[in-house]
C-alpha cells in the first residue's frame, strides 16, 4: 500500500483519481488534433504523469519503490489506452471524410467541359464556307517552302526590291533556297501548274515571318489566300465577289471601297477597305480616325506570272486576294493584342463562340 498523502506527496487514491481522469477525458476525444493535446498534458515530457516519475527522487527511500511502481503501471495503462483509442479516432475521421466526400448517385451528373475550336480556327472556317458558296475549293499546302514558288514565280526575282518587304526565315540547304513560307501566294503557283483553268481556290494556312512581336504582329500568323482565273474574268469580278464576302462576315450594311496599291504578282493591285463597324464610318480609334479599316490587299494576276505556269495571258485572266486571319478576328471582336491568340489562356479564349470540336 502507498503512504497516505502528507509529507510524502503521492497516495493510492491521488493516483486512482489521476487515472480516471485522464481516462474519462481520452474517450471524449474524437480528432487527431485534441488527441495530441491529451498525450502533452499527461504523457508529454512535460505531463503529469512525467512530472511525477521525475518527482520521485524527493520522496523518502522506503516509499519511492511502491510509488514507482504504481506511475509506471498508470503511464503504461494510459499508453495502452493511447494507442486504442487513436485507432478509433482514425477510423472517426475516416468515416466523416467518406460521409462527407460521397457522392449521390441519383443526382444528375455533371457535364464536362467540351472543347471549343480556337478563334482563329473558327474564323478559318467561317471564311471558308463564304468562299465554298460563292464557288471556290479550299485547298492546302506546305508550310516549308522552295524561294521559287514564295517568290520567283510570284514575279519576286532575287534582285527585286519587294523582296525586303517580307521578313523571311531561311532554311539552310545545299542545293536550293528552302524558307519558313512568309505568305500563302506560293500556292497560286502550285495550283495553276496543276490544273488548268478554270480555277477557283481559296488557301489556309499558317504563315512565318522573321520580325518583332508587338500587339499587331507576330512571328507566326495564318494568312487566306484567293484565287480565280478564267475566260473573260475583270476586275469587277473581283470587287463584287470581296464585296459580297464583307458583308457576309462583317454585316450586310457595310459599305466597301478600293484604293490603288502595288504587289509584284498583281497588276494593278488594289487594298481592300470597309467602313469602320464601330464608328460607322464617323472615325475612331480603331479606324485611325478615317473611317475605314483595310482588311486584305488583292488585285488581277500578273501576266508574268500566268507566263510562269504555262498560261496564256491573252486568253485567260484572274485575280488574286490575301488576309491576315488574326486580323479579322480582331476586327470582328474587338481584340487590342494579337499576342492573346497564342498565350493559352483559357478565360480570353472561353469569350469566343462556343463550337464544339
Amino acid at each position: 500500500m502507498l503512504s497516505s498523502p502528507g509529507r510524502h506527496g503521492v497516495s493510492s487514491g491521488e493516483i486512482d483519481q489521476l487515472r480516471e481522469r485522464a481516462l474519462h477525458e481520452l474517450q471524449e476525444v474524437t480528432t487527431h488534433e485534441a488527441l495530441a493535446q491529451w498525450h502533452a498534458r499527461y504523457l508529454g515530457r512535460r505531463g503529469e504523469i512525467t512530472q511525477r516519475l521525475r518527482g520521485l527522487g524527493s520522496l523518502p527511500a522506503d516509499v519511492r519503490p511502491q510509488v514507482g511502481r504504481a506511475l509506471n503501471a498508470l503511464k503504461e495503462t494510459l499508453e495502452t489506452a493511447y494507442a486504442e483509442r487513436e485507432r478509433i479516432v482514425r477510423e472517426l475521421e475516416l468515416a466523416a471524410r467518406i460521409e462527407a466526400e460521397a457522392v449521390d448517385v441519383t443526382l444528375p451528373g455533371r457535364r464536362p467541359a467540351i472543347g471549343t475550336l480556337h478563334p482563329v480556327t473558327q474564323m478559318i472556317r467561317e471564311v471558308t464556307d463564304i468562299f465554298a458558296h460563292l464557288g471556290f475549293q479550299v485547298v492546302e499546302g506546305p508550310e516549308v517552302e522552295y524561294g521559287y514558288y514564295a517568290f520567283d514565280a510570284l514575279n519576286i526575282p532575287p534582285e527585286h526590291p519587294a523582296r525586303d518587304v517580307w521578313d523571311t526565315i531561311f532554311i539552310e540547304s545545299d542545293q536550293k533556297e528552302i524558307v519558313l513560307r512568309p505568305h500563302t501566294s506560293p500556292m497560286q503557283i502550285r495550283v495553276m501548274e496543276r490544273r488548268k483553268p478554270p480555277v477557283r481556290v481559296v488557301v489556309p494556312g499558317r504563315c512565318y515571318r522573321y520580325e518583332a512581336v508587338d500587339a499587331t504582329h507576330e512571328w507566326h500568323f495564318h494568312q487566306i489566300e484567293g484565287l480565280a482565273v478564267d475566260e473573260h474574268i475583270t476586275m469587277a469580278d473581283l470587287k463584287g465577289t470581296l464585296a459580297e464576302f464583307a458583308r457576309q462576315l462583317f454585316g450586310r450594311e457595310r459599305r466597301v471601297r478600293f484604293r490603288c496599291d502595288f504587289f509584284p504578282f498583281v497588276e494593278p493591285g488594289v487594298d481592300f477597305a470597309i467602313d469602320c463597324m464601330f464608328c460607322r464610318g464617323e472615325g475612331c480609334r480603331v479606324c485611325g480616325g478615317s473611317g475605314w479599316i483595310e482588311i486584305l490587299g488583292a488585285g488581277m494576276v500578273h501576266p508574268q506570272v500566268l507566263r510562269n505556269v504555262g498560261y496564256d495571258p491573252e486568253r485567260y485572266t484572274g485575280w488574286a486576294f490575301g488576309m491576315g486571319v488574326e486580323r479579322l478576328v480582331m476586327l470582328k471582336y474587338g481584340v487590342p493584342d494579337i499576342r492573346y491568340f497564342y498565350q493559352g489562356d483559357l478565360r480570353f479564349l472561353s469569350q469566343f463562340e462556343r463550337i464544339p470540336i
